[in-house]
């Protein structure tokens, strides 16, 4: 065997210890120059580690940060819509009149237990003979009625069917002059619309019809309401229902919104089911 030296000249071949003395040579300088790159290597994490991450030596960059809080703010009208929107339903109904001629009516109401439960004003219901609940996702069921309280004008459903997803309201109260509210509603068959206002005034009377017993303890609002808004909820701007909404005043006797709408507040329309002969003016 020959090894081909500059200028092709040919060298005898070295005899085997001298060969195996080159190749442990070559081999610790292999070994040598890994162990530099390694050092080097780690002087270098040291380095990048110590100028990140301060005196511990934790790199700033992975280390974990609290998720930022839910926000105090008060929600918009369009997020109060997308939240509530789910536990509102629409309310048809049939019977017949005093001289049995047929008739049909509408109305709002909102969920407000996890049973299903709908809260609604009861002159939407009162006298029908056949009740249906359109649910925001376009189930729909009909409903009894399971209890009354008309000295409120107040009214309980229970559904035959449930949606998929049932999501009941979020219920509130508390409210003052000045509040910001939104009412959620069917307005002369427009579903699911939404209107915003404040709190105009509290403590309001209403005077039954014919003279009849009155309902006190109202929330004035000026959010516009018209026929097919009864039974629908009023709600703060924390999402949360205050109040049911049960009529408006127009001293033409129209029944169209001037800018006076009232509502049961919450705490009093889940109150019981006391008797009593007082109407309220209908939406």
């Amino acid at each position: 065997m020959t090894v081909l030296r500059p200028e092709g000249a040919e060298t005898p071949e070295p005899p085997p210890e001298e060969r195996k003395s080159r190749w442990n040579t070559a081999a610790l300088r292999r070994r040598v120059l890994i162990g530099a790159i390694v050092v080097w290597a780690v002087a270098i994490t040291v380095l990048v580690a110590v100028r990140d991450g301060g005196d511990d030596g934790t790199p700033t960059g992975t280390a974990p940060s609290a998720a930022p809080s839910a926000s105090d703010a008060p929600l918009t009208v369009a997020q109060i819509h997308q939240a509530l929107t789910p536990s509102v339903v629409v309310i048809e109904t049939t019977g017949h009149d005093s001289r049995a001629r047929a008739e049909a009516g509408s109305g709002t109401g909102v969920i407000a237990n996890a049973d299903g439960t709908v809260l609604t004003a009861l002159h939407v219901v009162d006298g029908a003979e056949t009740i249906e609940l359109t649910y925001a996702d376009g189930t729909r069921a009909a409903a009894k009625l399971r209890s009354e309280d008309p000295s409120r004008d107040i009214a309980m459903l229970t559904p035959e069917k449930l949606p998929e997803t049932l999501v009941p309201a979020v219920l509130g109260g508390g409210a003052a002059v000045g509040d910001d509210v939104v009412a959620i509603g069917n307005p002369l068959g427009l579903v699911f619309s939404a209107t915003s206002g404040v709190v105009s005034g509290l403590n309001r009377r209403l005077n039954g019809d014919d003279g009849g017993q009155g309902i006190e303890g109202l929330i004035q609002f000026d959010a516009a309401v018209n026929p097919g808004n009864s039974g629908g909820p009023l709600i703060n701007d924390r999402g949360q229902v205050i109040g049911i909404v049960i009529a408006l005043a127009n001293p033409s006797g129209a029944g169209t919104f001037i800018g006076i709408g009232f509502a049961v507040p919450i705490g009093a329309a889940l109150g019981g089911t006391g008797e009593g002969d007082g109407q309220s003016p209908p939406l």
